[in-house]
């Protein structure tokens, strides 16, 4: 009774410190960007979705030095289907999600992209030191790119229309470049303690069911080193800042893929990340089909509504159902590989063709 209730006193903590630092993180990251004439939306694909990943980081990097390469892989595939399926959706529950012309244009089908490298680097069975230095050099090269360009835009709406000189008018506590620091620091420390609590607490009682280490980081550390993109998801879209809320999830999928991905496998060192052959004919392919399917949502109305949400939720349940029965070897379910091209990508492709048939908003 007593390591239980140690563990349930844990969660709760966790998921308390992570609240708090949402907020705060939020508050800081929206303030920042105004102060440093860059878009809220890039904050949220960078300094926002970068700093809500740091649990995957860690969590991934820890597992690779203590040998559970299968919790490492597992936490960056299972974080990115939770992302995108149950963080959008149930943002979207909460408040209808407008989605930027850039999530659309630009970052979505960047991020389709890297799944299918990803996939395709990992076809062989491991992730190598080439394959992960190549994947955070990706990673450079797009945070340097996002970063100019949003100033390069900033500069140039400017100049187009200067604003007309005003008096000075006193600043709040919270528009100072060192307060909206601080904010965003202690919002950060806020939700990898929080984050570490919950996953510590939520490990613990995975173990006493013996599921496996892929299992493990697919679902338990996946939604635990999650909570602080479901916090501040669900933080920034009540707030109204959208952009924060949809970039956060793009962003943190992004550096998820080339950042801890690319971390584990140099850290693997020359024996690589192995893949489990689960994740090469499965959750990979889910994965980047949870990609493919958001695209049409965010280009046919701009925005993601409460029905869709609910339908991503479903879409989450679903394959969240099947990867627990799998683990507890439930007799009568489809083989993977039959799920997958059977039933998984034939509905995608009809939910790309319904989205076609979709009125276009301006």
């Amino acid at each position: 009774m007593g390591p239980h209730l140690l563990s349930l006193s844990l969660f709760v903590a966790g998921l308390v410190a992570l609240v708090a630092g949402a907020d705060l993180l939020v508050r800081g990251a929206s303030k920042l960007a105004l102060a440093l004439g860059i878009s809220p939306l890039v904050v949220g694909l960078t300094v926002v979705a970068f700093g809500t990943s740091a649990p995957e980081m860690a969590v991934s990097a820890g597992a690779v030095l203590s040998g559970q390469t299968g919790l490492a892989l597992g936490n960056v595939v299972g974080s990115n289907i939770l992302n995108l399926l149950f963080i959008l959706g149930l943002s979207a529950l909460v408040v209808p999600l407008a989605v930027h012309l850039q999530i659309i244009r630009q970052e979505m089908p960047v991020l389709i992209l890297i799944s299918g490298l990803v996939l395709w680097l990992a076809r062989d069975g491991v992730l190598g030191v080439g394959d992960g230095t190549l994947l955070l050099l990706c990673l450079l090269a797009y945070t340097v790119a996002l970063v100019l360009q949003s100033r390069r835009i900033t500069r140039s709406l400017a100049e187009r229309a200067p604003s007309p000189a005003a008096a000075p008018a006193k600043r709040a506590w919270d528009e100072r470049i060192p307060v909206q620091l601080a904010l965003i620091a202690a919002g950060l420390a806020l939700l990898v303690l929080g984050s570490d609590w919950l996953v510590t607490a939520s490990v613990a009682f995975a173990r006493s069911l013996g599921v496996s280490e892929v299992v493990i980081g697919l679902t338990i550390v996946a939604a635990g080193t999650s909570m602080p993109e479901v916090a501040t998801s669900v933080a920034a879209a009540l707030k109204g800042e959208r952009d924060i809320a949809v970039g956060n999830v793009v962003g943190s999928c992004t550096f998820n893929l080339l950042g801890c991905l690319g971390l584990s496998a140099v850290l693997a060192g020359n024996a690589g990340l192995p893949v489990a052959q689960s994740l090469l004919e499965f959750d990979l392919w889910i994965l980047l089909a949870a990609a493919l399917v958001c695209l049409p949502l965010f280009f046919t109305g701009h925005e993601i509504s409460r029905l869709e949400g609910a339908l991503l939720l479903i879409g989450f349940a679903l394959y969240l159902t099947y990867v627990v029965l799998a683990a507890r070897g439930t007799p009568g379910l489809l083989a993977p590989h039959t799920l997958l091209w059977g039933v998984a990508v034939p509905m995608v492709v009809l939910a790309l063709l319904a989205s076609t048939r979709r009125p276009r908003r301006r």
